[in-house]
């Protein structure tokens, strides 16, 4: 055992620690520089999920029901993968009508209804009740599990009176702490910057001694995970835990509630929503929170049933409490810092919860409970007190403290009489009530302001009844009759076999018809009438969020107002330094000077509406807006007006937009045409050019040779002989030159004649290298031959594919060096083609010019130094190629030669012959 002054010492001191973090976060908040504008912090700060039930409660319930825990962590894994469906939306929805609570969100989409805000902060209240005394009595018991020191709790008094007993003074403790953390300041974001920095920090804490004792417990106390789970199956007892079917009577259809219940409740208890949609500061920290969180809920789970399993080997069954097994463990092996670390985890995943519970839960009350009563007073709508920022801040302290002293009470009422699993599977059924009206406010336009509270009335009766009722009753505070006999001794009203429905557990049974009566409720009653023109305004705001600016208005309100009126008003309630400067900010995001210029239009009543629901809720900011402007109140029809000229403004934008784009691009059609008219006439000068000069050259020969001739009859044999050679030679150079662009005129234009026959490959390439062997002579060039030994056959046009080999070979004979040059020539068969390639070791070609050499009238190399040619040669041999279905290209390195490469196809009945000559 330890002492207690240690255990209080350590509390407390951690306690502080989370203080100090919340303080530096607040402190950076302040100076612009925010430590939670990230998505881990937003993922971790998630993670206030995992309460005490989490730390101690999951092992109580696995250590009787084996796997059956595991459907209250799988819900909230589910819940995520509709995070992009469902959360998004909320928290779009929030940001943008500054939303702070559930009862807010509500309250403000069925027509910002106090009734309705007010019934379900009743309802978040009686709900979180249980779930606050399931924290108290978690940190009580491991303080006895500890210290060996009953009804004492954090204090060194003993007896039974409430006033002796440490647990109330626990609660007192955590309000005071609540207060600091979540209630120093009244802020019209809600947002607590310093509080979601505690909850991140406190995730990792409880995590890690978490996963501390479960190494402990498996890898110390016993061998692994193989050695727990091989006894625990040796044990027929424990054997059964690990069975779905034997673990527990409530079969798959209780498998089915605990997930569904647990998948509603991580999207609608008042933390998750605080921090999960309140306190976001970034849409895009959703993407990492989506995979994230489910990642944090099977780390710290990884280790719920080795130590289940573990506890019940090592001490039997009904000996110790499986709820304390966490710290029973370790206190046994004589590991008492251990055990104190795993107490301090417990504490912080309680008090994580209690923080951020009270505080959503504090918000709800001050603004659909308190605010709702002081606004029927004439006194509190005048404005003889020009700052009530103190009185809303006492509100929420005070009710702090309240919903704290309540889960004490209710600690003492029923708290001994459970476990604490189910005292945490009550506040999860009671949270399930909120769903079919939040949900189905985000995604149908038809649910009514009587239909939502009929819904929720229904639900929460049925849960109340079936459920809360019956905790009290076996905890000895009501009488048991009516859970045997039923209300009024009428059987089929027996709370838990309500209408003969049996064979589920309590609470699957209760979830059933309580979301039953809810749903059946919600929607029968809103289609009983059509919605009024407030409520159809704020389901087209809800429902359309995303459409924001496109079809959806910004506000439906018409009437009149003035900006001295709206500035005092929303200063009373935040400040009139801060007032003040958020209508500065509003002027000047519209371009204007100043507040003084602000024109009082609905965009600015709007404005100064949404500034007070971030500080008092939804429903009573419209309320006070109300109260210092005159509203001409819509009918449906008008707001459907509204809706119907937004879109068609919507569809005329659209249209335009259409034929915007279709006229850019009709406009880049153009540019593009007009680039390609440009190249072609560019193209065009550079052919007449080139060919001009190409003609040029040898003409220029012929005429000065022919003029000697002429001009000088008696000019020496030798002589004229050689000058009537070189007429000869310029002249069938000029006749080539002539038949080769003739030849490409003909080919790009579609016609050329094409004579094809059945082509035996090898046997052409042989050829050509035959024809130009003189040129590789005259080069003092070696070539060699790579031929395989069988026929290659395809079909097309011999004297064509010569002539590319011709243009290739004499190419390489060129540009080889006159000293040790080579050519080498291979021929092979591919996967329905055949491959030639024409290497040699010439200069090579520049990266830059690989392209640029297969253009007409183009070389490459240095024209200085390049040999003669007409530059049509490459160009003529890939159209050639490409004219078969094949392909022509090079590849090259400056110094170290050249090849070129060209493969063509060869169809199926060739490709049969080339098989069959193999």
């Amino acid at each position: 055992m330890l002492s207690g002054t240690v255990v209080v010492a350590v509390s407390f001191a951690y306690l502080l620690v989370l203080f100090a973090v919340a303080y530096f976060g607040d402190r950076r908040a302040e100076q612009g520089r925010s430590i939670i504008a990230n998505s881990w912090t937003y993922a971790l700060s998630m993670a206030v999920y995992c309460t005490a039930w989490t730390y101690f409660g999951s092992v109580g319930r696995a250590a009787s029901g084996g796997v059956w825990f595991l459907p209250i962590y799988l819900g909230p894994t589910l819940a995520m993968t509709l995070s992009w469906l469902v959360l998004l939306k909320m928290i779009r929805i929030a940001k943008t009508y500054r939303i702070t609570s559930i009862a807010d969100f509500i309250a403000s989409r069925y027509g910002k209804s106090h009734l309705l805000g007010g019934l379900v902060t009743i309802i978040a209240v009686v709900g979180m009740i249980p779930y606050i005394a399931l924290q108290l009595k978690a940190i009580s018991s491991g303080y006895t599990v500890l210290t060996g020191q009953h009804d004492s709790g954090f204090f060194p008094f003993a007896g039974s009176s409430w006033v002796n007993d440490g647990t109330l003074y626990v609660a007192l403790t955590l309000a005071v702490f609540t207060v600091l953390f979540g209630a120093r300041h009244l802020d019209a974001t809600e947002r607590h910057e310093g509080m979601v920095a505690a909850i991140a920090f406190e995730s990792v804490v409880k995590l890690l001694a978490f996963l501390v004792i479960g190494v402990f417990v498996t890898y110390v106390v016993f061998d692994g995970f193989g050695d727990i789970f091989a006894r625990a199956f040796a044990d027929p007892e424990l054997a059964g835990l690990l069975s779905l079917k034997t673990a527990s009577s409530a079969g798959y259809g209780g498998w089915f509630a605990m997930t569904l219940l647990a998948l509603l409740s991580v999207i609608f208890l008042p933390r998750q929503f605080q921090v999960t949609v309140v306190e976001n500061v970034n849409e895009q920290h959703l993407r990492r929170a989506t995979w994230l969180f489910p990642a944090y809920l099977l780390l710290i789970n990884i280790f719920v049933l080795p130590i289940a399993l573990g506890g019940l080997l090592y001490f039997g069954r009904g000996t110790v409490d499986p709820d304390t097994f966490v710290l029973s463990l370790p206190l046994a092996h004589g590991e008492g810092m251990l055990a104190l670390l795993a107490f301090v985890g417990g504490l912080s995943a309680a008090t994580g919860m209690v923080i951020v519970e009270t505080i959503a839960v504090s918000t709800m009350v001050c603004n659909d409970l308190v605010m709702p009563l002081l606004l029927r007073t004439e006194r509190f709508k005048r404005s003889e007190h020009p700052d009530l920022t103190g009185l809303l801040l006492g509100i929420r302290r005070g009710a702090i403290l309240g919903v704290l002293l309540l889960g004490y009470l209710y600690f003492r009422l029923a708290g001994e009489a459970y476990a604490l699993v189910s005292i945490g599977l009550i506040s999860f059924a009671a949270v399930a009530q909120f769903a079919p009206a939040m949900l189905g406010g985000m995604y149908w336009r038809g649910g009514t302001r009587e239909g939502a509270l009929a819904g929720l009335l229904a639900g929460f009766v049925v849960w109340a009844y079936t459920l809360m009722l019956p905790s009290v009753a076996k905890s000895g505070w009501l009488d048991r009759d009516f859970l045997d006999h039923g209300l009024f001794g009428l059987g089929f009203l027996r709370p838990e076999q309500l209408f003969g429905l049996a064979g589920l557990d309590s609470i699957s049974h209760a979830l059933f018809w309580s979301l039953a009566a809810n749903i059946a409720s919600y929607v029968l009653v809103s289609l009983a009438r059509v919605p009024t023109g407030q409520e159809a305004s704020q389901a087209t705001l809800f429902v359309d969020v995303f459409r924001r600016g496109q079809d959806a208005p910004a506000t439906f309100w018409r009437g009149s107002a003035q900006v001295q009126d709206l500035l005092p008003l929303v200063a009373r309630f935040l400040g009139a330094e801060r007032a003040r400067r958020i209508f500065q900010t509003y002027a000047l995001e519209r371009g204007l000077g100043g507040i003084e210029q602000l024109k009082p239009d609905p965009g600015l009543v709007q404005f100064a509406e949404t500034q007070l629901a971030g500080a008092i809720g939804g429903a009573s900011a419209r309320v006070m807006v109300s109260s210092v402007v005159q509203e001409e109140p819509l009918g449906l029809d008008e707001v459907m007006d509204i809706l119907d000229e937004a879109s068609q403004v919507r569809a005329y934008s659209h249209q335009l937009e259409e034929k915007s784009q279709a006229l850019e691009a009709a406009t880049a059609e153009l540019r593009a045409a007009n680039e390609r008219l440009k190249e072609l006439d560019r193209l065009k000068d550079d052919f007449m050019s080139s060919v001009t000069h190409e003609l040029r050259t040898p003409l220029t020969s012929i005429r000065a040779f022919s003029e000697m001739l002429f001009d000088d009859p008696k000019i020496d044999l030798k002589d004229r002989t050689r000058f009537l050679g070189i007429i000869v030679s310029e002249t069938e150079r000029l006749t080539r030159l002539v038949n080769q662009v003739l030849d490409m005129a003909k080919i790009e234009s579609g016609h050329a004649e094409w004579h094809n026959t059945d082509i035996d490959m090898r046997e052409l390439v042989e050829q050509a290298v035959e024809t130009t062997a003189q040129l590789f002579r005259d080069r003092g060039a070696v070539v060699e031959l790579d031929l395989p030994d069988e026929a290659l056959h395809l079909r097309a046009d011999h004297d064509r594919l010569v002539q590319v080999m011709l243009n290739l070979l004499s190419n390489a004979a060129k540009f080889v060096p006159t000293a040790g040059g080579w050519a080498r020539i291979s021929l092979s068969r591919e996967t329905g083609q055949i491959r030639v390639d024409v290497s040699d070791n010439g200069p090579g070609i520049p990266s830059d010019e690989l392209g640029v050499i297969f253009e007409k009238f183009r070389q490459g190399g240095d024209e200085h130094s390049r040999p003669q040619g007409t530059g049509l040669g490459l160009p003529i041999s890939r159209q050639i190629v490409e004219h078969f279905g094949g392909r022509l290209w090079v590849r090259s390195t400056v110094g170290q030669g050249s090849t070129f490469t060209f493969v063509l196809p060869v169809p199926p009945e060739n490709a049969e012959t080339v098989q069959s000559t193999q």
